[in-house]
C-alpha cells in the first residue's frame, strides 16, 4: 500500500514541477520517496512565503509575509526536532531529516533565503545574488545530495551539489526576470545593470529589452560555469542518482540556453521545454551517467573563482 505521506508529496510535485517529477523517476524507490518528501516541503515553504496555494492543495497560511515566515520557521524547527505534527509538509521534512541524518543548517539556510524575499533585500553585487541563490537553491542541492546518500561530511561532493543548485537558480532568474519585476523583485546584480546602462527601477521597461538581454545572457553564462563544475560530483553518486542529476542539469540548462539564444524575444514569455525535449535529455544523460567517472573524475578541477557556501 502506498505511504499516504509519500502519495501526497508526489501529488504536490506533479503540480509544482514536471521537470523534477520526471527526473525523480530515475531514482531507486527509496531515494525517490525521500527526494519526493524533501521537495514537497520545499514547495510548500516557497508557496507559503509567496502567499499562494501550496502543493498539498490547501490555502497558504494567512497573515503578513513576516508572520508567514515566522510560522514556517517555527514549523521547520519543530520538524527538525522530530515533531512534524499533522501538517504533511513538516511531517515529510521530519521523516527525511531522521532517515538521512540531515544537518539542521541546510533546511534553516533555505528559510534564510525566504527571509531575503520577505525583507526585500537588494543585490548590489553578483556575490549578493549568488548568496541568495545558495539560500534558495544551492542548499537544496546539498540536501538532495544527502538524500542520495552523500555523507554530510563529504564537503567536496556537497560543494559540487551546491554548484548545481546555483546553476538552476541562475537559469530560473534569467527566465523569470520580467515576471519577477512585475512582482516587485529584482535578483540581478545592480552593478551589472549599471554597466549595461540600466537601473533597478527601469530595467524591465520594454525600451530596455536589448540591454537587459545582455545582462541575462551574462547570467546564463555564469550558470553554465556552475553546472560544469557540478558534474565532477556525480562520481560520488549511485548510478541511478547520477542519471537523474545529469538529466535534470540538461533540462534546466536547456531552458537557460534557450533564453540566451532567443535574446530579447525570450523576455516577454515564459520559456519552457516540451515533454519530448525532457525525454531527450533523459536519454542523453544515460551514457553520461555510465561514463561519469571517466568524464568527470573526482575530485575534479579546482573550484577557485566560484562562490563557495560558508
Amino acid at each position: 500500500m502506498t505511504d499516504p505521506l509519500v502519495a501526497a508529496s508526489r501529488a504536490a510535485i506533479a503540480r509544482g514541477s514536471k521537470s523534477f517529477a520526471l527526473a525523480s523517476r530515475l531514482f531507486d524507490p527509496a531515494t525517490r520517496d525521500r527526494a519526493t518528501l524533501l521537495y514537497a516541503w520545499c514547495r510548500y515553504a516557497d508557496d507559503v512565503i509567496d502567499g499562494q496555494v501550496d502543493g498539498f492543495g490547501r490555502a497558504a497560511s494567512i497573515g503578513s509575509p513576516a508572520e508567514r515566515l515566522a510560522a514556517l520557521e517555527a514549523g521547520t524547527r519543530a520538524a527538525l526536532a522530530g515533531d512534524g505534527g499533522d501538517n504533511l509538509p513538516f511531517a515529510a521534512l521530519a521523516r527525511v531529516a531522521v532517515e538521512t541524518a540531515m544537518p539542521d543548517r541546510y533546511p534553516l539556510d533555505l528559510i534564510e533565503g525566504f527571509r531575503s524575499d520577505v525583507e526585500e533585500r537588494r543585490f548590489a553585487s553578483f556575490d549578493d545574488t549568488l548568496t541568495y541563490c545558495y539560500h534558495v537553491a544551492g542548499c537544496v542541492g546539498v540536501m538532495m545530495a544527502i538524500v542520495m546518500g552523500v555523507p554530510a561530511d563529504d564537503r567536496a561532493t556537497l560543494d559540487r551539489a551546491c554548484d548545481l543548485g546555483l546553476a538552476f537558480q541562475l537559469d530560473n532568474i534569467a527566465r523569470d526576470v520580467i515576471e519577477d519585476s512585475a512582482n516587485g523583485r529584482c535578483y540581478l546584480p545592480e552593478e551589472w545593470l549599471g554597466a549595461a546602462g540600466l537601473s533597478r527601477d527601469t530595467f524591465a521597461a520594454p525600451r530596455n529589452r536589448a540591454a537587459l538581454a545582455s545582462v541575462v545572457a551574462r547570467l546564463v553564462d555564469e550558470a553554465g560555469s556552475y553546472a560544469a563544475s557540478s558534474r565532477f560530483g556525480t562520481p560520488a553518486l549511485p548510478f541511478r542518482a547520477a542519471w537523474a542529476v545529469l538529466a535534470a542539469a540538461d533540462i534546466y540548462g536547456g531552458i537557460g540556453r534557450r533564453v540566451r539564444a532567443e535574446g530579447a524575444a525570450a523576455l516577454d514569455r515564459r520559456v519552457t521545454t516540451s515533454t519530448a525535449e525532457k525525454l531527450a535529455a533523459v536519454a542523453r544523460a544515460l551514457p553520461q551517467a555510465v561514463s561519469r567517472r571517466r568524464r568527470w573524475p573526482a575530485p575534479g578541477p579546482s573550484r577557485a573563482g566560484l562562490w563557495t557556501m560558508p
